[in-house]
């Protein structure tokens, strides 16, 4: 199971990568091989504020939906369109074009929070 050391994670199995006010996030790894085959990505949030573990968007699998959480506040500028058409990049490169969103955050403090990759990998138990 990949879990990169430069990333932060949530409880509800997102990723974050950050660079200056903008956070890149995507679901890990682990997320991925637990749902299973992901077949659709539907993020219609792209453009609204959105705080800190509110949804931003669903994924399904071929068993089942899940709702995507946001692990930091802020405005979500981009929607990686690529999944539209190829939502398997989320199982085959979960943490490069399997992105989800890009978000504008409003408060990097919210970063405190989240989990380090240790952290994340007790959590799952790995």
């Amino acid at each position: 199971m990949n879990i990169k050391d430069d990333l932060k994670y949530t409880k509800d199995h997102e990723w974050i990568s950050v660079s200056g006010d903008t956070a890149t996030i995507g679901i890990t790894d682990f997320a991925q091989k637990e749902l299973g085959d992901i077949v659709y990505v539907e993020v219609e949030t792209e453009g609204e504020t959105l705080d800190k573990e509110e949804v931003f968007g669903t994924v399904e699998a071929v068993k089942t939906v899940s709702d995507l959480f946001m692990p930091v506040s802020g405005e979500i500028i981009a929607f990686n369109e690529e999944l539209e058409a190829n939502p398997e990049f989320v199982n085959t490169d979960a943490y490069g074009k399997g992105w989800m969103i890009k978000v504008k955050m409003s408060n990097t403090a919210e970063l405190d929070d989240l989990l380090s990759a240790p952290d994340y990998k007790a959590l799952i138990g790995a």
